[in-house]
């Protein structure tokens, strides 16, 4: 393959790392071997086709392993305000909730099936407590 057919395909992948929800940064690793897979053809590395789909391979499984997890954990667990949990975290509710009933709310800019788990009912425009979040259910219980 041409030096410029590799520029092209680590192109397009590099690009479609940035369209991709959350494709965890393999696809930046593999954009990065293509493009020097094609710099190494641009500056007069001759290799048969072979040889460049393993060193594409090659250079692919290297950076996957010696820098992918850790770059991925800095940039995604570095953020500011950044929590894994819910738990604690305060929600405004709409309408009244029961003791073990649900209702849709709104939190974070997402919908959310809310359960109260507690003992007493919730009143509408009152706050809740986050206690846990399962899948996209958050048990809530009065504040």
């Amino acid at each position: 393959m041409t030096w410029w057919g590799w520029m092209i395909i680590g192109a397009v992948l590099l690009g479609a790392e940035l369209f991709a929800i959350d494709a965890q940064f393999y696809l930046v690793f593999l954009g990065v071997s293509a493009a020097v897979v094609g710099a190494l053809g641009l500056l007069g590395v001759t290799m048969p086709e072979w040889a460049q789909w393993l060193t594409f391979a090659v250079l692919s499984l290297l950076s996957f392993f010696t820098f992918r997890q850790k770059l991925y954990a800095r940039i995604s667990g570095g953020a500011k305000g950044f929590h894994d949990s819910m738990a604690g975290e305060t929600i405004k509710l709409t309408q009244e909730l029961a003791p073990g009933d649900e209702m849709r709310a709104q939190f974070r800019g997402t919908d959310w099936t809310l359960r109260n788990i507690g003992a007493t009912p919730i009143a509408a425009g009152a706050r809740a407590v986050v206690i846990k979040s399962e899948s996209l259910t958050l048990h809530v219980s009065a504040q």
